[in-house]
């Protein structure tokens, strides 16, 4: 750096978490392994939906546009079902951030729940934070380079299970597996495994406490959502200041607090920030502070919570004297009650929709040249091309009618016109859309424009039908 200048960005300091037990991080063990299970287990569930649909459970089967999720299939046209998840989504943070903060960011997120169990993987191989310290300040030998070797290869075999099961999601997991190992995948899938593998190492193994202060923008959104009310993990100066040690706070009587002065709630912190200095963006509120706090204030015989969840209000009156008031009532308040109400509105929206769903419809085209034609009897001839869509796992016979004409009659391009009729049947294969050029004639006496319904009526036991109304033209 020249004479003069100023360096405006500091050198990343290790972070080096040590070993913490209580009920937060226990609640981060459970919330780690479901989700983890969930992410790993999910594309090997299998779910029967006939012999024509797959069984996978969960599946994005991007080469014929689904999505199934269990008994749900979503078609292309029906994507507003996954908007509307990705709302659920939206609104859900809210909830969370303006209840509990950055609580989604402690427990629940990708880059959370990797670089922890990443962390783990380092406790177990380098041993606890001091252990790791002195580990990074040594110098290089055979065996630092064999730890650190044994270590980046646990992780990078969890960052490529990581990538190789994102890909499962998006195919039949066993058929791909198999083409996977043999060189027969698609390019795409080995490319995907490429690129989540090697962020997952970086960002789980590396970066870690870097993403979620500086990559993530989630941090600076939610301070818009959060407001006096809102639990965040808090350090009760007033009760803790002055620090000093407990032979000190012996020896002079009133003139301490209950903080020791340990630091043992930096020493756990996965971010490395103190919160004794009040709110940080590092804080992604994991309590994992709550925990090594309560144990130390344990071991010196004073009340637990001089680090605890605390809303600015609680924190306000506390400070004057009033006693702590449970987290519960917190959580109930109207801003949250309203989040929830429309998260939970939108939620049931949605399955409401989701069961009254026809699965069969009809879409219908007017052929505008020729508009019409007259037949040799006199009689007039529109043609129409009808799409009929079957969202059912299995063939389904279907019958086309129109209503509202006198006299119609309508046959398809695999029929003679002495084999018209009222109606056209075919059968639609499942899951598919079957495309019908359809004739319809009617007399030449009637209106120049008139309106009618392509009807459409399933002809199993199961029924059901759809209808579109559309124009036949008549020349003046």
């Amino acid at each position: 750096m020249l004479a003069g200048t100023t360096d405006l960005y500091e050198k990343r300091k290790g972070v080096y978490p040590r070993a913490v037990d209580g009920f937060y991080r226990r609640l981060k063990w459970a919330i780690m392994a479901i989700t983890l299970t969930i992410y790993w287990v999910t594309p090997w569930i299998r779910w029967d939906r006939g012999p024509y649909a797959p069984d996978q459970a969960v599946l994005i089967d991007l080469a014929h546009r689904r999505f199934y999720m269990f008994s749900i299939e979503i078609w292309p046209q029906e994507f507003y079902y996954v908007a509307g998840l990705l709302v659920m989504a939206g609104i859900g943070l809210f909830l969370v951030t303006s209840a509990v903060g950055r609580a989604w960011c402690g427990y629940a997120c990708p880059q959370t729940v990797w670089t922890d169990l990443y962390q783990h993987v380092e406790r177990f191989i380098d041993g606890d934070r001091n252990a790791q310290i002195r580990l990074a300040k040594a110098p290089w030998s055979v065996g630092k380079l064999a730890r650190r070797l044994f270590k980046w290869g646990v992780w990078l075999a969890i960052a490529f299970a990581t990538g190789g099961a994102w890909i499962f999601y998006f195919a039949d997991a066993p058929t791909l597996q198999q083409a996977f190992w043999t060189g027969q995948a698609a390019p795409v899938a080995y490319a995907t495994v490429g690129v989540l593998t090697a962020t997952t190492f970086v960002l789980g193994g590396f970066m870690r406490e870097q993403v979620c202060i500086y990559m993530c923008p989630w941090p600076r959104i939610q301070t818009a959502m959060l407001d006096e009310k809102s639990l965040v993990v808090t350090y009760k100066d007033w009760r803790g200041e002055k620090r000093g040690s407990v032979k000190k706070a012996a020896a002079h009587p009133g003139e301490y607090g209950d903080c020791v002065d340990c630091d043992q709630c930096v020493a756990v912190c996965p971010t490395g920030i103190d919160i004794r200095n009040g709110p940080q963006i590092g804080c992604i509120t994991c309590a994992l502070c709550i925990d090594a706090c309560d144990k130390v204030m344990a071991q010196v015989g004073r009340s637990r919570g001089l680090i605890d969840y605390c809303t600015e209000d609680d924190a306000q009156a506390e400070r004057q004297g009033a006693a702590p008031r449970p987290m519960m009532k917190s959580l109930l308040r109207p801003r949250t009650i309203a989040y929830f109400t429309v998260w939970a509105g939108i939620g049931l929206a949605m399955l409401f929709a989701l069961g009254s769903r026809t699965r069969i419809d009809v879409a219908v085209q007017q052929d505008r040249n020729p508009i019409f034609v007259r037949l040799s009897d006199g009689a007039i001839r529109n043609a129409y091309t009808v799409k009929i869509r079957n969202m059912e796992a299995r063939p389904r016979p279907m019958a086309v009618s129109v209503a509202g004409i006198d006299g119609a009659t309508l046959w398809t391009d695999a029929m003679a016109r002495e084999e018209a009729g009222a109606t056209v049947a075919t059968t639609v294969p499942a899951d598919s859309v079957a495309r019908l050029r359809v004739y319809v004639a009617a007399p030449a006496a009637g209106p120049q424009r008139a309106d009618f319904d392509f009807v459409l009526r399933a002809t199993d036991k199961e029924g059901g039908g759809d209808r579109e109304t559309m124009s036949f033209e008549r020349p003046e």
